[in-house]
């Protein structure tokens, strides 16, 4: 009967995922909006239906990321004709802030999913280096996604919170990398590949709102592909249990 389930619901994602890139190529994106809104929801259910061991940081890192994602879905829904130019001002910042507050909550409880899965302090004795390395690229990734961002940002809350949740995307990639370097095995490398691919669909995003001059249905696309792409590789690493292997014992 779960095996059923799952089945149901892989076919609902695919279903949601072809609509999406439909309708966003119709130039209808309000409502290929709606279809990708539901799809990480679709994930949530996918995991609670079919995984049997799960972790309880994992799962939340699901669960706030789903409400985050139907925050937005509920926004859609909603008439702007009948708002003022202030009315709507006040409502986007209200939903932009919930809904990355959330999103922001959730990759910290995956980071510590990541974290656990290794001894920090081999990690800061071994890999010092690396660490070095890795800290610089992001604060120069940081740099140039808030240099596009702040001509666009005027509040200064909104700029801190777009500063926090890159530091901590950037702050999962970094870790998911050393948990490879770390641990050496599928469940580590899906969690890196998941991080990767979330990074260049947020790179992606930035692009899309802020560089273009119009709407490119192309980049929402790619956009949102590696976003599934990456929720992809999280659900296979969450039916792994993590066993370090050593490659040159």
């Amino acid at each position: 009967m779960g095996i059923k389930k799952s089945n149901i619901l892989i076919g609902l994602i695919i279903m949601l995922c072809i609509a999406f890139t439909a309708y966003e190529f119709l130039g209808l994106s309000l409502i290929s909006e709606k279809f990708k809104a539901l799809i990480v929801p679709t994930f949530t259910l996918l995991y609670f239906v079919s995984v049997n061991r799960k972790s309880f940081y994992f799962t939340w890192f699901l669960i706030l990321f789903s409400v985050s994602e139907l925050i937005v879905f509920s926004e859609l829904l909603f008439d702007f004709n009948t708002m003022t130019d202030d009315e709507i001002l006040k409502f986007d910042d209200f939903y932009y802030t919930s809904g990355n507050l959330l999103y922001i909550a959730a990759y910290i409880f995956l980071l510590i999913e990541v974290v656990k899965t290794f001894n920090l302090k081999a990690v800061l004795k071994n890999y010092k280096i690396h660490l070095v390395v890795l800290s610089a690229l992001n604060v120069y990734i940081i740099y140039v996604l808030l240099t596009i961002v702040n001509p666009y940002v005027e509040d200064s809350f909104l700029f801190f919170i777009e500063l926090i949740y890159n530091i901590v995307m950037l702050l999962l990639l970094t870790f998911c990398l050393i948990s490879y370097f770390y641990n050496d095995n599928k469940k580590s490398l899906f969690l890196f590949f998941g991080s990767v691919c979330l990074v260049f669909s947020e790179v992606i995003q930035v692009a899309y709102f802020y560089i273009t001059e119009s709407e490119n249905a192309f980049l929402n696309v790619a956009q949102t592909f590696l976003f599934i792409l990456a929720f992809s590789f999280f659900y296979f690493q969450s039916k792994i249990r993590n066993k370090k292997v050593q490659f040159f014992a």
